[in-house]
């Protein structure tokens, strides 16, 4: 049947992955784009001159934002001190959450959403490499801007060195401000609960994070906004190689398994039967199958099948014939249609 055919061949479900491949994997890919960060780092005199082009393109363009709501952020602590919490947890907190959210509860959306924040991650290293930026907090103090995590410290884990813990600044990269990944993941968090969230509060707050991290970045003086705008700009081409990623993992896993498996064994044919005599016994020589070969070409052929009745199996009963029916008297003088029928010519 139609149906059954293409039910059998359309491809079956992959199934959930493995949590602990899973974890191994984004520790891997993580542990790498922590490694190239350290390594990206460019001259300091290279990364000040493009954070001050980027500030000059901003004010041609009037959307030097960060100027009064850095402002804001150092003269209210209320507003200064929470500001610093999110951006120093809530890039490693929400990101990991909404991953193992989507690994719990919606497992056929996982595999495509882990693909596109691997991809986004991996050319937000691209651009660490290739346009070392330093954050309005590290220019010179004449530009107008106060580190806020420097200035509220006391209050939690990180020191004067961006939001690295105490002690641990010289492990990361504090020029790798082009783009913000902050703001990247944000919106990679945002839009999965957009989609697939069921309580509108949850969806709207899928809305409200990316915005609440763009605001935070700029007023803490860790980014431009046009390291929010390149962000979202690598989230959005990330998302467009999720698909051919998937494919290439595919095809590679393919592969991998197809060397990995065992060739088939050769397939031979079955013997040849060994040949039968006219009674139905295995031969012993060559010379008896051939001659019951020949003695079987010398038997007569069966006589020729009669002509099937014309009644088609019907049976008359007796003293009745069919109109038009020849009928034969016998040597005991009892008429015998059948045998008549069977002697009469076909008309």
């Amino acid at each position: 049947m139609p149906h059954s055919a293409s039910a059998t061949s359309r491809p079956l479900p992959r199934p959930r992955p493995r949590w602990w491949t899973e974890l191994i994997l984004l520790v891997v890919v993580y542990g790498a784009y922590s490694g190239g960060r350290l390594l990206a780092r460019g001259d300091v005199t290279t990364a000040v001159d493009h954070g001050l082009a980027i500030l000059r393109v901003e004010q041609a363009l009037f959307l030097n934002a960060e100027h009064p709501l850095n402002r804001l952020f150092t003269s209210t602590p209320a507003i200064g001190i929470p500001a610093d919490f999110a951006y120093a947890s809530l890039h490693y907190l929400l990101t990991p959450a909404v991953l193992i959210w989507l690994f719990r509860r919606r497992p056929a959306r996982y595999r495509a959403a882990r693909t596109w924040l691997m991809a986004s991650t991996l050319l937000g290293l691209v651009g660490f490499t290739l346009l070392p930026t330093c954050p309005p907090r590290l220019l010179d103090a004449g530009h107008g801007f106060v580190d806020t995590m420097a200035q509220y410290s006391a209050y939690g884990w990180w020191g004067t060195e961006a939001s690295a813990p105490r002690g641990l600044g010289g492990m990361t990269n504090q020029y790798a401000a082009m783009p913000s990944l902050h703001v990247g993941w944000a919106v990679w968090c945002g839009v999965l609960l957009w989609r697939h969230a069921r309580t509108p509060l949850t969806r709207w707050l899928g809305v409200a994070y990316p915005v609440l991290i763009t605001v935070v970045v700029m007023g803490t003086a860790n980014h431009y906004f046009l390291d929010a705008v390149a962000g979202v700009v690598v989230m959005a081409a990330g998302a467009a190689l999720t698909r051919p990623a998937m494919r290439a993992a595919d095809r590679a896993r393919s592969w991998a398994t197809g060397r990995g498996a065992a060739a088939p064994a050769p397939h031979t044919a079955p013997a040849a039967p060994p040949a039968a005599t006219a009674a139905g016994t295995p031969s012993a020589t060559p010379s008896a199958a051939s001659s019951a070969t020949a003695a079987a070409s010398e038997a007569p052929s069966p006589p020729p099948r009669s002509a099937p009745i014309v009644s088609g199996g019907c049976e008359t009963s007796a003293g009745e014939r069919f109109p038009g029916q020849r009928t034969r008297t016998s040597s005991t003088g009892v008429v015998d249609a059948a045998t008549d029928d069977a002697a009469a010519p076909t008309r």
